[in-house]
């Protein structure tokens, strides 16, 4: 047996064996095993190996399915742009814009990770990311004591989480509205120390917890196609010919 190569462009990362890198990582990241992504991309797991370890550059097409098994950007898997703002590819053709329900938007925010507080402030309104996690039925992020992100302890507040998908020229945002309140109870408190999330990227002495009661949880998604179909034909990598 032997495996074809596409005739498409390759796009080339920034360093020889950084697609690899990037593709392992992600993919270790969600517990999956070579075999894993193979099957959702359906490819031999043989060609995933090749790109974890050795490819310097991966046709367009079979890059695109890669990141979408693993619910990432062929651009993320690339590492460009990492300097410039998301969204700044052409919109896909007839985009769709849907409504997500409730359970499917704390499903969204259930994993954790960086979302945006607005708030306001004696000098107008402002938004900051911050890291967070779901406890309880709460958005709850942890800061530094007199820090803004503190200060909205007892205000009304918006915290909103969205991910870009550059490849598919699609994403979701969700957005939480409630009342932010510090989190006094020891018992809690302990509990997510012991957890130690949300661990704050910009390190220090953070030792507040606000939690965000929602009152409002709505979310929206554009542009999202169904799963691509399995690689096929002969002229794509990693099809076995027998």
């Amino acid at each position: 047996m032997k495996y074809t190569r596409a005739k498409t462009a390759e796009p080339r990362s920034a360093h020889p064996g950084d697609i690899g890198r990037r593709v392992t990582r992600r993919r270790q990241l969600l517990g999956l095993s070579r075999q894993d992504v193979a099957d959702r991309v359906g490819m031999a797991p043989e060609y995933v190996e090749y790109v974890e370890s050795a490819a310097e550059a991966v046709d367009t097409v079979t890059l695109t399915r890669l990141a979408a098994a693993l619910g990432t950007s062929a651009r993320e898997l690339l590492g460009g742009g990492q300097d410039a703002p998301p969204g700044q590819a052409p919109l896909a053709a007839h985009p769709v814009l849907e409504e997500l329900p409730e359970e499917e938007c704390w499903a969204k925010l259930a994993p954790g990770g960086i979302g945006r507080v607005a708030m306001s402030t004696d000098s107008g309104p402002i938004v900051l990311p911050v890291n967070y996690r779901v406890h309880d039925g709460t958005v709850v992020y942890r800061t530094g004591a007199g820090s803004i992100p503190a200060s909205a302890a007892g205000n009304r507040v918006a915290f909103e989480v969205d991910h870009i998908d550059e490849a598919l020229r699609g994403g979701w945002s969700v957005l939480v509205s409630g009342t932010a309140v510090r989190v006094d109870d020891q018992v809690a408190v302990e509990q997510l120390m012991r957890q130690g999330d949300p661990d704050p990227w910009a390190g220090g002495e953070r030792n507040v917890w606000i939690g965000i009661a929602p009152s409002t949880v709505t979310g929206r998604t554009i542009g999202l196609p169904s799963a691509a179909p399995p690689v096929g034909g002969p002229e794509h990598p990693g099809v076995r010919e027998k």
